[in-house]
């Protein structure tokens, strides 16, 4: 009997994994991940991992399967939590939860599980696992979920050959309602537990608030720029090579103070993020002013009114050598070649059609349309029909 530990959130997802897994005759152990509990950052009174641990225990009780809380606080913090502060000092917008899924769930948490015999580990992903033998060795594909509303291909886009083969994802094939009414069929408590929102694991964390305790305030100024400025207008140059053409539209758009005028202040430019709306608080313009840079060394907020403005769009996006990653890698380019895939900059994004272009120090990804709010630091995902091939974090 194949022994498989589960990652037991105290969610539904996770609940319905750990029961289909049982009745598909498996030996089942649920983990409950606590990967939280400095006090001194503060995130609301309530205690959501307490509750949640408690609600994956009564799960594992009604399932009838081993269950045991697992500490992984120390390498949370280290490898998510102080990589967050890190990124948001520098002005990029790193994704905790694709972090979370490589450092955590699938390598500190994999390896607990291995040393209990686990054969596989599984989540409550909703994704889907292929497996096609290729000159002779078996290839493990990472394939988006049946449920297009829910599919989290996205959030495993780092995973590794290494990890798919360990790896189970039993909801892949359902649909969010569908995996509800098992959950009532088989009567777990958490049928109708509403999903969490906020960090991976962490609870209930509102960003700003968590960023505040370990980045100081200071304050600068927000400075508008109209949607006439001369870079949105200048006339494109001519290219010698295709290269320089990519080189040329994946550079941001740079500018200073003088450029546009001082609508207002805020309390730190490393806790704004590009395409953010929310907490600018200037009032008096036609359309909503969004963040379209922000500068972390001279502490300054460009933003540009409404979310048409030209200073949110770029088509092209480049990704450094050491930060590209295939899951297939027999599909990886080699040096002047290039792939047409669908790509996307973040969940829930509808996949947009793309080409990469791979050259000598990292990899060009051409999008068909302009993209809004490219942000370094997050994670593009490439992939072809459903299958997710690779991963790079933007430069």
């Amino acid at each position: 009997m194949k022994r498989v530990v589960v990652g037991l959130s105290g969610g539904v997802d996770s609940s319905v994994t750990a029961h289909l897994l049982k009745e598909q005759g498996y030996e089942v152990i649920g983990l409950f991940m606590k990967n939280w509990h400095d006090d001194s950052v503060t995130i609301s009174n309530e205690c959501p991992w307490l509750e949640d641990s408690n609600d994956a225990m009564i799960v594992a009780e009604k399932l009838g399967i081993p269950f045991q809380v697992v500490d992984l606080s120390n390498q949370y913090k280290e490898r998510i939590v102080d990589y967050m502060f890190d990124e948001y000092s520098k002005g990029r917008t790193p994704n905790p939860d694709v972090l979370c899924n490589r450092e955590i769930k699938f390598d500190v948490f994999m390896d607990i599980a291995l040393k209990l015999g686990a054969d596989y580990v599984a989540t409550g992903h909703y994704c889907r696992k292929g497996e096609e033998i290729i000159e002779g060795k078996p290839v493990y594909k990472l394939l988006a979920g049946r449920d297009t509303n829910k599919d989290q291909s996205y959030f495993l886009c780092q995973l590794s050959q290494e990890q798919l083969v360990k790896a189970l994802f039993p909801i892949g094939e359902l649909t969010k309602p569908e995996v509800r009414e098992i959950a009532q069929e088989a009567n777990l408590i958490t049928a109708d537990k509403k999903d969490s929102q906020g960090l991976c694991f962490i609870g209930k964390v509102r960003l700003p608030e968590f960023l505040q305790q370990k980045l100081q305030p200071k304050e600068g100024v927000i400075v508008s720029i109209t949607s006439d400025f001369e870079q949105y207008t200048k006339v494109t140059p001519q290219f010698e090579n295709k290269e320089a053409e990519l080189a040329y539209f994946s550079a941001k758009f740079s500018y200073n103070k003088e450029d546009g005028k001082i609508v207002g202040k805020h309390q730190g430019a490393h806790y704004f993020t590009k395409g953010q709306r929310k907490g600018l608080n200037v009032g008096g313009t036609k359309e909503a002013l969004y963040v379209i840079e922000t500068d972390v060394v001279e502490n300054v907020i460009y933003a540009g009114e409404g979310k048409n403005h030209q200073g949110l769009y770029r088509n092209v996006l480049f990704v450094a050598n050491e930060e590209i990653h295939w899951i297939r890698q027999d599909l990886a380019l080699k040096q002047g070649e290039t792939m047409k895939v669908e790509a996307r900059i973040r969940y829930r994004q509808a996949l947009d059609k793309a080409v990469l272009h791979k050259v000598e120090s990292g990899l060009y990804v051409e999008f068909e349309n302009k993209q809004s709010a490219i942000q370094e630091g997050q994670f593009v995902a490439w992939y072809q029909k459903e299958e997710l091939l690779g991963s790079g974090v933007i430069s």
